[in-house]
């Protein structure tokens, strides 16, 4: 393969919500550009970027994929990434390793939440960008009112340099407002262009949004301002140019209009990723943990690893963004993360699942690399002795959680080392097992993310799991005061163990947790029994008196006690410590609290009323409502309990149109008809045992 050098490389990522087009329109430019020999189709299964046999299955992305093709003898990496929130942490992480995005939004449903959540991940980064209209041939698309929701959400600086020739089935190609060029395409998927007129009802407005177009540029830049001044008008030459300096500088967001699925749009917008997006050189200094740096050709070798893959015969693929310098097949780097040397075992590009080899690749470009010992998602590969470190991703924290149970006895034997490799590949995913209940608890990004990984577990290591109810991760408290003695007198020949503590217990404010107070006077206990009848509180505090949950926001004071000079030891205050705090529990009026979760529910206004019915339902408090675009949302506070099959619900009221996000607010008190169910089951759990409850 030919190699580029970094001025004629771009490297974008293909952002924007779920369904809005994203994996077609990798498809169109793929085929645009004589990579694949036919326009491929995610509703057929055979798109390059869409490769995963559950995505297939789904027909929706669910991990970033790569591919690569060249235009105007430009190499353009593209990253196709998810858009559905359960996967939006992989985008995250596809972000750190691109010089500019690629929004697309639907022009019949709007800006949708997966649009606002990557607009603000390329806000954070500072990343040049430009937006993309798809889906324009769609009964009931409106460009305009698609323009009002991009203003609304993204400012005025999103401006278009395209306007559509028709829309709905109408839609027949585009007018370029930098060459006033109107462009047709045939409806036969070909692709093909031919220039022609502008259509004479639409000449008002585009003179009038050329003006608008033209007035932005000249604004952002001195020279260019006078220049429209002094001769009424921009050159195209100066107009194109000085539109790539505004959105280097992220003053202007350029919006172009494409139908995917029909490939029309497409060399036009080709065209715009070569002309008006950065270069890798052009980039602002990249951060790192000490300092920054500049991309140079160069410079020693830095390169971030942003994603790992798992592979049934290359077995484990790391890959990464070089942001300076260049790397060899064969050579030895240094893990500046890990503090480790890795040996290369070959490079090599990848486009979607097919890897194409390469001896080695210069600064900017993007390359994987296979079976690395040591290095995973988020580490630093450098020159030994720079110890150059890009900073971490921040991932999300997990949101759900469910319990899994392997099927058969073998299931379990296997089980360790797929979950392993598991969360190799996606760090979002949390299984850990559970101290208490000795379950095996997988936490993601939403239900869809945990039942993708459970069959990821069976397809690819042969792990065959059952899938329970989430856990919820109730606490228990106390609203009450008491005053408490516990007393461990224990004799059975020789020495004996002797502990005795007098403990007040009281509530604390919500999110204060715990606190220990030690008012012993006169020597009634050893000081250096103190730490251990703290000790016992802390362990005895981990399981609850009501349902064997944690206990939270509670002080205990120790005022008062007795030992034995020989028979009294660490223990036996350890266990009087925890006899007491039980006894105190039961006295101070104890109490299960719940998490509740911020909600924010985005939905067509049409079903408004329904959907604020189904918070309702589910004990939410509405905490306030606005549009956006063409959605309205519904901002609530509900029981995370009532949120576990929120997603099917909504998608039934909505027609699949809507979409929510959550994340933990704080913990409140169960309401009282609600907390003997909790204590049933937990009774059933084994958390706790009945006669316990029944003391």
């Amino acid at each position: 393969m030919k190699d580029y050098p970094a001025e004629k490389i771009r490297n974008i990522a293909l952002t924007g919500h779920g369904s809005s087009g994203k994996t077609s329109l990798a498809a169109a430019f793929l085929f645009q550009t004589g990579v694949t020999s036919r326009l491929t189709k995610v509703d057929n299964g055979n798109t390059v970027t869409d490769f995963d046999p559950d995505e297939i299955a789904r027909k929706i992305s669910i991990q970033s994929a790569l591919c690569h093709f060249t235009w105007k003898d430009h190499k353009i990496n593209l990253i196709d990434c998810p858009g559905y929130t359960n996967f939006l942490w992989d985008t995250r992480a596809s972000l750190r390793a691109v010089d500019a995005g690629v929004v697309l939004v639907c022009a019949v449903a709007g800006v949708e939440v997966g649009t606002e959540k990557v607009w603000e991940m390329m806000d954070e980064l500072k990343l040049p960008r430009l937006i993309v209209i798809n889906k324009i041939e769609r009964e009931n698309a409106d460009f305009g009112r698609t323009m009002e929701a991009i203003h609304q959400f993204f400012g005025r600086k999103a401006v278009p340099v395209q306007l559509p020739i028709g829309q709905e089935k109408n839609f027949s190609g585009v007018v370029d407002l930098l060459s006033k060029k109107a462009y047709f395409f045939e409806k036969d998927e070909s692709g093909q262009m031919k220039e022609g007129d502008i259509p004479a009802d639409m000449a008002d407005e585009v003179e009038k949004k050329y003006e608008e177009l033209m007035e932005m540029v000249a604004e952002s830049d001195e020279e260019l301002m006078e220049k429209y001044f002094d001769q009424g008008e921009l050159s195209q030459e100066d107009l194109t140019k000085g539109l790539r300096q505004s959105i280097l500088a992220g003053d202007i967001v350029p919006v172009f209009v494409v139908s995917a699925i029909l490939n029309m749009g497409i060399q036009p917008l080709l065209d715009g990723l070569v002309d008006l997006l950065p270069s890798p050189l052009e980039r602002e200094a990249i951060p790192t943990v000490d300092g920054e740096l500049k991309p140079s050709a160069e410079g020693p070798l830095a390169a971030f690893v942003f994603k790992t893959m798992s592979d049934p015969y290359t077995g484990r693929i790391s890959v990464m963004r070089v942001f300076s310098g260049e790397v060899k097949g064969d050579e030895v780097v240094y893990n500046s993360t890990k503090d480790v040397e890795e040996k290369l075992s070959g490079l090599f590009f990848l486009q979607g699942k097919e890897q194409v080899t390469t001896a080695k690749v210069g600064v900017g470009e993007i390359v994987a690399t296979a079976k690395l010992r040591a290095t995973l998602t988020g580490d630093t590969l450098c020159a030994k002795g720079t110890n150059i470190k890009f900073p971490p991703i921040k991932f999300p924290e997990p949101s759900i959680s469910f319990a899994i149970e392997p099927k058969t006895r073998a299931d379990e034997d296997r089980i360790s080392q797929a979950v392993h490799r598991v969360t190799e590949e996606d760090p979002t995913i949390r299984i850990e097992r559970d101290p208490e209940t000795n379950e095996l608890i997988i936490s993601g990004n939403g239900q869809l993310h945990v039942e993708i990984v459970t069959e990821r577990l069976k397809k690819r290591y042969n792990v065959n799991v059952d899938l329970k109810p989430p856990k919820i991760p109730y606490k228990e408290t106390i609203k009450g005061r008491s005053d408490v003695q516990g007393k461990y007198k224990k004799q059975t020949g020789g020495r004996g163990q002797y502990g005795d503590v007098k403990i007040k217990m009281e509530p604390l404010p919500r999110g204060k947790d715990f606190e220990f107070e030690d008012k012993i006077f006169g020597g009634a206990i050893p000081k250096n029994y103190i730490p251990s009848i703290e000790k016992g509180i802390q362990e005895a505090r981990k399981k609850g008196v009501l349902a064997g949950y944690p206990v939270v926001d509670f002080k205990v004071t120790l005022y008062d006690g007795s030992y034995h000079e020989v028979d009294s030891s660490d223990i036996a205050f350890k266990i009087a410590a925890s006899m007491a705090f039980k006894k105190g529990m039961k006295e101070a009026k104890p109490t299960i609290l719940e998490p509740i979760m911020n909600v924010e529910v985005y939905t067509p206004e049409a079903n408004m009323g329904d959907v604020m019915g189904a918070l309702n339902s589910r004990r939410g408090k509405v905490l306030g409502m606005e549009q956006k675009g063409n959605m309205q949302v519904i901002r609530a506070q509900v029981p995370m309990a009532e949120m576990l099959d929120f997603e099917p619900t909504l998608t039934s009221i909505t027609g699949g149109r809507g979409s929510f996000i959550m994340e933990f607010s704080h913990y409140e008190e169960v309401p009282q008809q609600l907390q003997s169910k909790i204590i049933e089951e937990a009774i059933r759990e084994g958390r706790i045992k009945p006669e316990e409850e029944e003391k």
